[in-house]
């Protein structure tokens, strides 16, 4: 080693520091992530390069959009799961669903269609557009039917950035929050990555998916992964329960 080598900037991550992806949207042709096993198949390798070792698969179940079922999801995911084996890419893959709350998902849950994560978390989303006005009567009705809902990046609801008190109150009725690496990364708009940061700082985030649609969102965390921030968002996200889930 040379006088200047200890100088020199130490090496970038190339590894994430969790390895449970617990939001992505890989399934082939099912909603508005991979359109066809063979992107699937290239997100799970960039995943695997990224050291994930095992994904929850979060399909959107949308009213009029996105439809699935768990026939539906269990149907892409064997295609996946196929080419993966063929290809000798090892990979645990978990199957479940990012559920609009609309009606739609209320007849899924009156019927008993859910496909929840293990130990019974379930992924729940708001429009982009307006909130689910009844989400508490709905965490309510989930928790007492056994599951623990999770909010999915509630930091990218703005219209709940101008009242934010609404994310203690959710959280203290007993909503987790899952935020997006890519919105801690500042992949949206700036004031999506504050209140991801926000929460973060406040001790209300509980998991982080990548929320990957897309090589591009993975080739943008790869990049992330390279600066100062990262490490500091590796050290504040130390106690996410992304790892912690019983398989």
């Amino acid at each position: 080693m040379g006088i200047f080598d200890i100088f020199k900037k130490k090496d970038n991550n190339t590894t994430l520091f969790y390895d449970t992806e617990v939001h992505c949207h890989i399934l082939p042709g099912i909603d508005d992530g991979s359109p066809d096993v063979a992107t699937s198949v290239e997100l799970v390798k960039e995943m695997k390069n990224l050291g994930i070792r095992r994904i929850i698969t979060t399909s959107h179940v949308t009213e009029s959009t996105f439809e699935n079922t768990p026939e539906t999801i269990q149907g892409a995911y064997k295609k996946l799961r196929s080419a993966l084996d063929a290809e000798g890419i090892e990979m645990e893959i978990h199957t479940s669903a990012e559920y609009r709350m609309d009606e739609y998902f209320l007849n899924q849950i009156k019927t008993n269609k859910l496909l929840p994560f293990p130990e019974d978390f379930i992924l729940i989303e708001n429009s982009f557009f307006q909130p689910y006005w009844e989400i508490k009567e709905l965490i309510f009705d989930l928790k007492m039917k056994g599951y623990t809902p999770i909010l999915a990046h509630p930091e990218r609801y703005v219209y709940y950035h101008k009242t934010p008190k609404i994310y203690k109150e959710l959280y203290d009725y007993g909503c987790l929050f899952q935020v997006n690496f890519l919105s801690l990364s500042g992949y949206y708009y700036p004031q999506v990555k504050e209140m991801a940061w926000k929460m973060l700082n406040d001790g209300m985030v509980s998991f982080i998916g990548s929320d990957m649609h897309n090589i591009g969102h993975a080739r943008h965390i790869k990049e992330y992964m390279k600066t100062r921030e990262y490490r500091k968002l590796e050290e504040k996200a130390a106690n996410i329960l992304n790892n912690k889930i019983q398989f």
